[in-house]
């Protein structure tokens, strides 16, 4: 790993820095280290995050509606998502994203590049480096010209191997405060715990013997923000990244980074206020720089990380994938009714991320309070069915909970609790369809898109139960697949790449445009959007059943006078109709703008 000696000094250059940057950063850093010299922190912080050579700018940008438009979509995937065996991975990546996806998809978010030694990626060796075995930062700054790239900046921790944790464990400055040990014998009760393994590992040091504190995996050793330096490196990190054309940051579990004895470690108020201050570096790039937070936790706590409009400009919508998985194995969307009719709209400039499936499992945690443990275990249960695995976590007391169901998305729905069915397709189809459509930007994980079954041997082989939805094509073996029509792949991909191109011209999906939820029984799952300026209304109605229903058309409020039309199929709606139908899992976006 770049260590902070091998870093380049900085040029030398005056920089112009208004009142209301430096007081904003000022604030943040007597929140977050009260008992430090907040305007030394302060330089420090300018010198961090613009010390190459760039500038801020004169005024921070206020939040809007105008920061995206419904044309913004991203896609999930990894960098060796699609192999050969020969060329460069992220060259096939970036191949495989302008020969298929240019002008349909906007955003790609890379999973980490970086060099690593377990948890396929997110045990970062080197931030600075891209691994060789992918490409280098060539590579991904091509990427970042075509698409708008997403980047993680997994801050909670790195890998054991690192440079800095050798550093760290032979005394050397300034990497020995860098990490965050306890001790056996200090209460750690109430750590809230995402995994089932010891908290603490016991290292040799220079300085005797002591306890790091691992929240994902011993070969993710956790830092210590409580020490500046540790910031100050990551804001470091933060603009190295932003200069090689990534435009939307991740910020990895930044839930956990703050953490106290004696308190649960998750979601403190210094995190929070770490997340402000980078937030208002980004406000004053000259950058278009967006912060998403990954904070796989209970729905209300996971909308803390909104702020007031000061923290992240998005938040993953980690509730909806369990939701919509229980809606379209029961045939009810009860649940997912009852959750949308709760959630808030999100304010001008931040927008919900709305996600169905990821290179992690499908997270139970966000469920929490949403479904009954009935429903929970049933759902479990149909996975299992379908060939996928569970993980656990361990709870305060010491026993063990689901944490999240591992499967394919795509098998994920290939039936219902009743068993397999004939209707994977279109109920594939609806998941994705109704992320589409809800208030916030949508994102598809490159497996759904390609309608990847589950990878049963690269389970086998790792041992790990994620690996099951992190399949790497053969980029030959996919093109193939994507040139038969009848494959689940290619009539997948062409449907959902149809879809897709139909939202980007509705303003009506625009990532805050008015959404409200549709009262039409537990069969359907109904929502109607109107666009920012009004002209636009949508009613995106979802079958979420295998059974052919009809409704009303006096149902919905559709304006008289004016011409309907679903924009999914071209078929014309009449105001004041007859009957609605929809065949199992249809999806209809009844429109006044064809």
């Amino acid at each position: 790993m770049t260590t902070l000696a091998e870093t380049p000094e900085p040029p030398q250059k005056a920089m112009v820095v208004s009142r209301r940057l430096r007081e904003s950063i000022r604030l943040h850093l007597e929140n977050i280290y009260p008992d430090r010299d907040s305007r030394a922190l302060t330089r420090q912080v300018l010198e961090s995050y613009w010390g190459d050579g760039t500038v801020p700018r004169k005024r921070g940008r206020i939040a809007g509606n105008s920061m995206w438009s419904s044309d913004n979509a991203y896609v999930i995937t990894y960098g060796n998502s699609i192999i050969d065996g020969e060329h460069k991975p992220l060259s096939l990546l970036q191949d495989f994203l302008t020969e298929n996806l240019k002008g349909v998809i906007k955003g790609v978010h890379i999973l980490p590049y970086f060099p690593y030694t377990s948890d396929d990626g997110f045990a970062i060796t080197d931030y600075r480096a891209v691994d060789s075995g992918l490409g280098g930062w060539e590579d991904i700054e091509r990427i970042g010209r075509e698409f708008r790239l997403m980047s993680d900046l997994v801050l909670n921790h790195c890998s054991s191997q690192s440079s800095w944790f050798n550093e760290f464990r032979m005394g050397h400055e300034p990497y020995k405060d860098f990490f965050f040990t306890a001790s056996p014998e200090d209460d750690l009760s109430d750590v809230v715990r995402p995994r089932a393994h010891p908290l603490l590992r016991k290292v040799e040091t220079a300085d005797g013997d002591k306890y790091v504190w691992c929240t994902f995996s011993h070969d993710q050793v956790d830092f210590d923000f409580s020490n500046p330096e540790v910031l100050m490196e990551f804001l470091r990190i933060m603009r190295f990244h932003i200069n090689r054309g990534v435009r939307t940051i991740r910020l990895d579990a930044c839930a956990f980074i703050w953490k106290e004895v004696g308190t649960s470690c998750i979601h403190l108020p210094e995190t929070h206020e770490i997340i402000r201050l980078m937030r208002v570096l980004a406000d004053f790039s000259e950058e278009s720089v967006v912060l998403i937070t990954e904070t796989n936790v209970p729905n209300i706590e996971n909308l803390s990380y909104f702020g007031n409009r000061n923290e992240a400009h998005m938040i993953y919508n980690f509730s909806l994938p369990p939701l919509i998985v229980h809606a379209l194995l029961n045939g009810t969307s009860q649940f997912l009714n009852a959750w949308q009719m709760a959630m808030p709209p999100a304010q001008m400039g931040c927008a919900y991320f709305n996600f169905t499936a990821s290179h992690d499992g499908i997270g139970l945690r966000p469920a929490e309070s949403l479904l009954s443990e009935d429903a929970i275990t049933g759902m479990v249960e149909t996975i299992q069915q379908f060939g996928g695995r569970v993980s656990m976590r361990q709870l305060s007391d010491g026993s063990m909970r689901p944490y999240e169901m591992n499967v394919s998305l795509f098998d994920a729905l290939k039936g219902t609790v009743k068993g397999e069915d004939e209707h994977n397709i279109a109920r594939f189809l609806c998941s994705q369809t109704i992320a589409m459509a809800l208030e916030g930007i949508p994102a598809f994980y490159i497996h759904s898109l390609l309608a990847t079954s589950n990878d049963a041997e690269g389970v086998e082989k790792s041992g790990h139960n994620r690996a099951i939805n992190r399949h790497r094509w053969n980029y030959d073996k996919l093109q193939q697949a994507l040139a038969d029509e009848t494959s689940q792949h290619a009539q997948v991909f062409n449907a959902m790449c149809e879809r897709i191109t139909t939202r980007t011209a509705q303003p009506a999906f625009h990532p805050n445009a008015t959404q409200f939820t549709l009262h039409l029984g537990e069969k359907l799952f109904g929502f109607w959007r109107q666009s920012v300026d009004r002209s636009q209304s949508i009613f995106a109605i979802n079958n979420v059943t295998d059974e052919t229903l009809e409704i009303p058309a006096m149902s919905l409020n559709l304006i008289g006078g004016e011409s309907w039309t679903d924009l999914i199929t071209g078929e014309p709606v009449v105001a004041g109709g007859n009957k609605i139908t929809f065949a199992p899992y249809q999806c209809r976006w009844i429109s006044n703008r064809a």
